[in-house]
């Protein structure tokens, strides 16, 4: 599995499925609160709407927002990702 490429968004869900199991979304989501830390482009995943459900977990309520509008990402009227433009789905790497 890639890393989610600048200017794409992904979700919880389509992380846990290509990690094996779709039901794990919620794990993904609390892997994530951690991993930003480390240099990971934790701000472009967001839930399977388009929300910023993460947003809280980057200090500043709107960093999230502005990191992912700084890719040009392109927001709906109800503030939530444009996904059918910007989802990007990673697909699981078999050894």
């Amino acid at each position: 599995m890639g890393k989610i490429p600048y200017g794409k968004v992904t979700t919880y869900g389509d992380i846990a499925e290509a990690c094996g199991t779709r039901a794990a979304a919620r794990t993904v989501g609390w892997a994530l609160n951690g991993a930003k830390e480390y240099g990971l482009p934790c701000h472009r995943v967001v839930n399977r709407f388009g929300a910023l459900t993460g947003k809280l977990y980057f200090g500043e309520i709107s960093i999230m927002e502005d990191l992912l509008r700084s890719e040009g990402i392109e927001f709906d009227e109800n503030g939530y990702v444009i996904m059918e433009k910007y989802l990007w789905v990673p697909s699981m790497k078999k050894y």
